[in-house]
C-alpha cells in the first residue's frame, strides 16, 4: 500500500477521494495540527492509520515542525510512541 503526500494530508488512494488519510493544517512557520484521521472499513485492522500518522511524524521531523495531535487517533498514537513526544508542540 502506497502512502502519498498531498497538500495537507498523507493518504492512500487519490487525494480527492482517499481510502485512508491523516489530514493536517499548518499553523505558523513551525507547527502542524493533525486534525483528522480516516481509514475505510476494508482497510481497518491493517495498521493503516498507524502508518499514516508515522508518515506525518516523519514529515514533521524532516521539516523541523512541531505537531499538535488534535485528532483522537493521532493523539493516542503519540501516547503509544515515546519517540513522537519530542515533536509535541
Amino acid at each position: 500500500m502506497e502512502i502519498k503526500q498531498g497538500t495537507q494530508s498523507f493518504f492512500i488512494g487519490n487525494e480527492e477521494n482517499s481510502e485512508a488519510e491523516v489530514h493536517f493544517v499548518r499553523v505558523g512557520e513551525n507547527r502542524i495540527i493533525l486534525d483528522h484521521t480516516h481509514v475505510a472499513e476494508h482497510l481497518r485492522g491493517q495498521n493503516v492509520g498507524q502508518q499514516l500518522v508515522k508518515a506525518a511524524v516523519e514529515y514533521a521531523k524532516k521539516e523541523k515542525l512541531q505537531v499538535i495531535p488534535l485528532c483522537p487517533f493521532a493523539k493516542a498514537e503519540f501516547e503509544k510512541h515515546p519517540d513522537y513526544q519530542e515533536l509535541l508542540g
